[in-house]
C-alpha cells in the first residue's frame, strides 16, 4: 500500500490541539515535575513541539514518528515536564502499531510489556517503598496500555478486513456460479429446441422443395398435408418450450417431456414425413419388461432417436431406417441405422449441431455415443448412431 507523504487532517489536527493544550498549561504554570537537569521553565516547550511535530507522522511514517517521540519523551524527563507531551506520547504508541508494518505491530506490546515490568523492579528495588508502584502504574498507562489498545484495534481492523475479502470472494465465486449455470441452462434449452424443432422444420422444408419441383396435383397435395402436420407439431412443441420459460404458475404447468413411451408415435411420424424420399422407418424394441428409466435417461434417449431420425430424413440414402432399443440392468442401447449414401430428390443441408446436442446430452448422463459409417451384414454401407446410457443409481446433472 502506498502511504502519501502529507500529514493526513486528522494528524495535523491532533498535532495543533496537541501543541495548543500544550501551550496553555505552559502558560498557566501547570508541570508534571520539578528539580530536573533543566529548570528553566521554558525547556519543556521544546519536547512539546518535537512531539506534535511527530504527531504529522503518526500515520504516514509511524515508526519513525514513535521514535521520535520517544527521544522527546526521555528530554522531557530532564525538563520540569509537560503533560501534552506524555499524552501525545501515548498516542503515537497507539499509531505506531494500528498504522505500523505488521511485524513492528507484534513486537511493540511485547517490547512496552517487557520494559514496563523493568522499570517497575527496577524502580521498586531503588526506592524500596509501596509509592515505587506509582511509577510502574504510569509507565504502564504510557507505554503497555496505548500499545495493547492499538494491537487490539488492529487485530479487529485485520478480522474486518479479512472478512471483507472473503465476503467479495464469495460473491465472486457466486457470480461465476451464476454465470455457469445460465450458460449450462442456455446449452440445454439450445439442445431442446434445435432436438423440438429441426425434425419438423426438415420435413417442411423437403416436402415444400419437393412440391415446388413436381408439378404434380397429388403430390403437392401430399406434400402440403405433411407440411401442414409437421407445422402444427412444431408449434405445440414450440408452445412447450415456451411454457417451460415462463415463471412457473403464470398459466399452469408446462407439458411433460417426451419419453420412450410415445417413441413409436415418433417412428410413425417420421415414416409418414420420409416416405416420399423412399425411406422405410422401424422400430425393434426389445426393452422387455425391465422397469421404468430415469427421466434423464428417457428425455435423452427420445431426443437420440428424434435427431437420428432428422438426420435420416435429410442425408439417407432410400432404404430401411431402423430404430432399435436394447435394456440390460445397467445400460440402455439406442441405435438408429439407416443406408449411407447419396440421396436423390430435394435434400437440407446440416450444420452438425444435432450430433453436437446428442454427444452433449450422452456426457452430461456418463454415457458413451459414436456416430459413422460402417458395412452392414449384406454388404450395405449404412450411418450407425448408437448410444449406451446407465440407467443404474446415481446423480443426474441435467
Amino acid at each position: 500500500m502506498l502511504i502519501s507523504p502529507r500529514p493526513h487532517r486528522h494528524d495535523v489536527l491532533i498535532a495543533v490541539i496537541g501543541l495548543s493544550g500544550g501551550l496553555l498549561l505552559w502558560a498557566v504554570g501547570l508541570h508534571t515535575q520539578g528539580g530536573r537537569v533543566v529548570a528553566a521553565h521554558q525547556a519543556a516547550l521544546v519536547p512539546l513541539a518535537v512531539t506534535a511535530g511527530a504527531e504529522l507522522l503518526r500515520r504516514t511514517r509511524p515508526q519513525a514518528a514513535l521514535a521520535t517521540g520517544t527521544l522527546a519523551l526521555v528530554a522531557d524527563q530532564l525538563t520540569t515536564g509537560s503533560l501534552a507531551t506524555v499524552v501525545m506520547y501515548t498516542d503515537l504508541m497507539y499509531a505506531a502499531v494500528v498504522y505500523g508494518s505488521p511485524v513492528a505491530a507484534r513486537r511493540i506490546p511485547v517490547a512496552t510489556f517487557l520494559v514496563t515490568v523493568a522499570v517497575s523492579v527496577g524502580f521498586f528495588a531503588w526506592y524500596r517503598t509501596p509509592e515505587a508502584l506509582v511509577i510502574a502504574v504510569a509507565a504502564g498507562l504510557v507505554l503497555f496500555v496505548p500499545a495493547l489498545t492499538g494491537a487490539g484495534v488492529r487485530n479487529h481492523r485485520d478480522a474486518a478486513e479479512a472478512a471483507r475479502l472473503r465476503a467479495d470472494q464469495t460473491a465472486l465465486l457466486a457470480e461465476m456460479d451464476r454465470v455457469q449455470a445460465v450458460n449450462a441452462e442456455r446449452s440445454r434449452m439450445a439442445r431442446e429446441l434445435h432436438d423440438m424443432v429441426a425434425n419438423h422444420l426438415s420435413a417442411i422444408a423437403i416436402h415444400s422443395t419437393a412440391a415446388l419441383s413436381i408439378d404434380e396435383p397429388d403430390t403437392s397435395r401430399e406434400a402440403l398435408g405433411v407440411i401442414r402436420r409437421n407445422s402444427v407439431d412444431g408449434l405445440a412443441e414450440m408452445r412447450r418450450l415456451i411454457g417451460l420459460l415462463r415463471e412457473s404458475g403464470a398459466n399452469g404447468p408446462p407439458g411433460a417431456a417426451p419419453t420412450l413411451a410415445s417413441v413409436d408415435v415418433l417412428v410413425a411420424q417420421a415414416g409418414a414425413n420420409s416416405a416420399s424420399s423412399g425411406l422405410t422407418v422401424s422400430l425393434d424394441d426389445g426393452r422387455g419388461e425391465s422397469g421404468p428409466l430415469p427421466a434423464p435417461v428417457e428425455l435423452a434417449a427420445y431426443r437420440i432417436v428424434q435427431e437420428a431420425l432428422t438426420n435420416a430424413l435429410k442425408h439417407a440414402a432410400p432404404g430401411p431406417v431402423t430404430v432399435r432399443l436394447g435394456r440390460s440392468p445397467t445400460v440402455l442401447t439406442v441405435e438408429v441405422s439407416s443406408v449411407f449414401g447419396d440421396r436423390p430428390g430435394p435434400q437440407v443441408p446440416g450444420s452438425g449441431a444435432g450430433l453436437v446436442g446428442m454427444r452433449e446430452r450422452v456426457a452430461l448422463l456418463g454415457g458413451t455415443i459414436g456416430a459413422g459409417p460402417g458395412p452392414r451384414g449384406d454388404g450395405v454401407e449404412i450411418w450407425l448412431v448408437r448410444a449406451e446410457l446407465p440407467v443404474g443409481e446415481r446423480k443426474w446433472h441435467t
